[in-house]
């Protein structure tokens, strides 16, 4: 090893000024040298995979002084959301990995929180990106211009009848505060029903929709939402061994017979209840994620939407389908979540890997409803703008050539059933759930009780995940639950990384406990 080092120290002379001295090199075609992300790595931990990409010298601002910028000119929320005691200073994205200032390589199982679909500065994306802005970076829809109507078509083709009127915005929150105008102009009426434990957003209309303390001001937010029992076959009340279609289930047990599932009727029966007791006999809409997303990726009976979404239609309501997390392949069995109800809503409304993490977000619905908006008059200055279209198009396509969604199948299912075996294994595991690449692993104190992991000790194996080289997200009602959300580009070499270290970092976090 030290005559490996002698012979690449030109290249990677950045390693004598880590803070990581005792780093180990990986070698991939090309030769190249990374860092890990681990001050000592155990002997038991297999080399992060290879990467064949060199990442640029950095040379910008020290960690010091972006820190201080940080401290002293972003809103002071900025720091509120920094993740780690030690935070991640990241410079470069390459598909499934990311470096930072000083060199050290991350494999990248969160993708900025969902929303880089396949892959940080994916080629074919990136390329497209360089020609539209060659032409024209921008341009408003009062104006006609190729980009947008290619791009309409062909998200539309993407979508079943009579899903074919779209609207393109920025992001996920405006989607979802748009669509909540259009099921009202249309409808006539005013209340919304969302999940508890739900995230649509944090502008001031959707953070009615969003039903998570930790996400609400104490000032009047979206009137007219109400929330109702969240339908959680893990933490709610009832559940059981074949609820959710996912390749993992509770260890509850299940006595239900074949065909049948109590805990749906139980859960329905509290919708039922709320829309009996909580708001007016005829409602605007009811708002739902096909898996939910900051929630933790909590999944629902088998027959719930089908279900909820006869209920709201009878009380003159239309059926939102937020797809911000779960579109785009990312469950893998299905291009849209809802599919994997056996549903089709009457809107769906989607943003981050839209556009693998350009600002982009849109609302499709169907004529009826897009012509009730018409009534009035609406303008977005940025949304649909050439640049966006052009890049969203692209990743259209790359998901398509590359197979991604296939891949994010074939990956997510290996490491959910992998993980199931870590649950077993060890007692603070509760659930592990999801479909494709979008995961939850829900922690807890002990199997028994089911209560959420306290946030210290969440806090101390999610930054000993993050030192042995890989990136993940939190969430949850209570921040309980680890959220896998990564490109959909990564492999199985990758998933059998991110496993020896959640492996390790869970046989860590026991030892000291």
């Amino acid at each position: 090893m030290l005559k490996l080092f002698s012979s690449l120290r030109g290249q990677c002379s950045a390693l004598s000024s880590s803070v990581f001295p005792s780093a180990k090199l990986h070698l991939a075609c090309g030769a190249i040298c990374q860092k890990s992300a681990i001050k000592y790595p155990p002997s038991d931990l297999p080399d992060m995979p290879p990467c064949n990409f060199t990442p640029e010298e950095y040379k910008g601002l020290s960690k010091e002084r972006m820190m201080e910028i940080r401290k002293q000119n972003c809103n002071s929320m900025i720091m509120k959301v920094t993740y780690y005691k030690k935070p991640v200073f990241i410079h470069q994205g390459h598909m499934q990995w990311i470096w930072d200032v000083d060199g050290t390589r991350y494999l990248d199982l969160f993708a900025g929180v969902a929303t880089v679909s396949v892959g940080h500065c994916h080629p074919k994306v990136r390329a497209a990106a360089e020609e539209q802005l060659k032409k024209l970076w921008h341009t408003t829809n009062i104006y006609v211009y190729p980009a947008l109507h290619e791009y309409c078509e062909k998200l539309a083709s993407y979508l079943p009848d009579p899903l074919k009127m779209i609207y393109l915005t920025n992001s996920g929150s405006e989607a979802n505060d748009l669509a909540m105008l259009m099921a009202r102009l249309h409808t006539g009426n005013y209340d919304i029903i969302t999940f508890r434990g739900s995230y649509h957003g944090g502008s001031p209309m959707t953070m009615g929709l969003t039903s998570n303390a930790t996400y609400k001001y104490p000032v009047a937010n979206g009137l007219g939402c109400t929330n109702t029992m969240c339908p959680d076959v893990f933490r709610g009340p009832w559940g059981g061994s074949h609820c959710r279609d996912s390749p993992v289930q509770t260890t509850r047990e299940c006595g239900c017979a074949q065909g049948q599932c109590m805990a749906n009727d139980q859960y329905i029966a509290q919708l039922q209840e709320t829309l009996a007791t909580s708001v007016p006999s005829r409602i605007a809409a009811f708002f739902g994620e096909p898996i939910q997303g900051v929630g933790g990726a909590v999944q629902y009976p088998k027959n719930f939407l089908k279900d909820t979404y006869k209920l709201v239609r009878e009380k003159g309501g239309v059926c939102i389908a937020d797809e911000v997390q779960t579109g785009f392949g990312r469950t893998g069995t299905h291009f849209w979540g809802f599919q994997g109800h056996d549903v089709v809503p009457d809107m769906v409304t989607m943003a981050k890997g839209i556009g693998n993490g350009f600002p982009m977000g849109a609302v499709v619905t169907t004529k009826e409803i897009a012509e009730s908006f018409a009534k009035g008059i609406h303008f977005n200055t940025f949304g649909g703008n050439p640049l966006a279209c052009a890049v969203a198009s692209s990743v259209l396509d790359t998901i398509k050539e590359d197979g991604t969604q296939q891949n994010s199948l074939n990956v997510g299912t290996y490491m959910m059933t992998e993980l199931a075996k870590l649950r077993d294994k060890y007692e603070i595991i509760g659930d592990v759930r999801g479909k494709g690449l979008q995961i939850g692993v829900e922690m807890v104190k002990d199997k028994v009780s089911r209560q959420p992991l306290p946030a210290a000790a969440m806090s101390e194996i999610f930054e000993d995940v993050k030192d042995m080289g890989v990136l993940i997200g939190k969430g949850g009602l209570y921040g309980q639950t680890f959220r896998i959300k990564p490109p959909m580009c990564i492999t199985m070499e990758d998933a059998d990384f991110f496993l020896a270290v959640f492996n390790k970092s869970l046989h860590n976090y026991m030892e000291k406990r």
